[in-house]
């Protein structure tokens, strides 16, 4: 099994349903259901958004320190299972502040299992955009306390209708810190979304940006810049971004020569781990050991810890 960094995973997106189940009955929260299989069968989206509804919903049983090392240490265990040299993990704080769990509750459970797992890994803390960039500021001034535990923010959410220019300030706040910058852009919204994070939020990574492609000069920058890319296969098919596997168009961001990287999203929900995504390329797209490792390579070379 080829060794990889993993650039893009949402650590909510690893809640299996065992694991809401669980967390459900330790905090004595009523479910719709208690049938691990009933609730996997929710995991099918139409789009994001029914993704989303599902997502949060379940993210109800995250309420105490145990939990959140929980979910983080079953991630770490699995993901060092599939290969995952080095992950920067993203979480959403505002998700868990709306339900009433402090800061310090999410920070305490995820560092604790990031420090004992033995594997690499740092945390980038994600605006969830669609809440609008004044409360995103908020949110980073009351993460500043806590900075020796992350690295870097990010974007993420729904993102018609939330273009990256509306986080110009709060990326710059961000910047004086000395945080790194990445944002989604270019799965849902088109090529411009990209241009803007780019040329306002001034991101060290992309994360999706398959639409770049729509845009030959993008891609000409993008290469130019050896901008990295954090490409979610599985994800991209789930959500409908792309009809199947075998339309994917990343095996041409590889023939333009963009530092393009393959990672897992929200695996719990969209069908697979990392290593899953590598080998559904092989298996549908018919992608060789070589593409395979060239892109195996840049994760390493996109990483904050080890190359950007």
């Amino acid at each position: 099994m080829r060794p990889k960094a993993e650039l893009h995973l949402h650590i909510e997106g690893t809640l299996e349903p065992e694991l809401v189940v669980e967390l459900a009955r330790r905090n004595r929260i009523d479910l719709p259901t208690f049938d691990v299989e009933d609730i996997r069968a929710r995991y099918s989206f139409a789009n994001l958004q029914s993704f989303l509804d599902v997502y949060y919903e379940n993210m109800a049983v995250l309420r105490t320190e145990a939990d959140f090392y929980d979910l983080a240490t079953a991630y770490l265990r699995r993901a060092a299972e599939q290969g995952v040299r080095h992950a920067e993990i993203f979480f959403d704080p505002q998700a868990h502040l709306s339900r009433g769990v402090p800061l310090q509750v999410v920070f305490d459970g995820l560092s604790a299992a990031l420090k004992e797992s033995g594997l690499s890994a740092a945390l980038i803390l994600c605006f969830l955009r669609d809440r609008g960039a004044e409360e995103a500021e908020q949110v980073l001034r009351a993460a500043l306390p806590y900075r020796e535990h992350f690295i870097g923010v990010g974007l993420d959410s729904a993102e018609v209708g939330y273009p990256p220019s509306l986080f110009r300030r709060v990326f710059e706040m961000a910047a004086a810190e000395g945080l790194h910058r990445v944002a989604h852009a270019g799965e849902e919204g088109g090529p411009d979304y990209v241009w803007e994070a780019l040329d306002i939020l001034r991101v060290e990574r992309v994360d999706h940006g398959i639409r770049a492609m729509e845009d030959p000069q993008l891609v000409a920058r993008l290469r130019a810049e050896r901008i990295p890319l954090t490409v979610c296969p599985l994800s991209n098919v789930r959500l409908r971004a792309v009809p199947t596997l075998r339309d994917h168009i990343l095996p041409a961001m590889l023939d333009e020569g963009l530092v393009v990287t393959v990672n897992s999203d929200d695996p719990a929900y969209f069908g697979g781990y990392v290593d899953d995504n590598y080998e559904a390329l092989r298996r549908e797209l018919g992608m060789t050991d070589d593409q395979l490792d060239r892109i195996a390579r840049h994760s390493f070379e996109a990483a904050f810890v080890y190359g950007a």
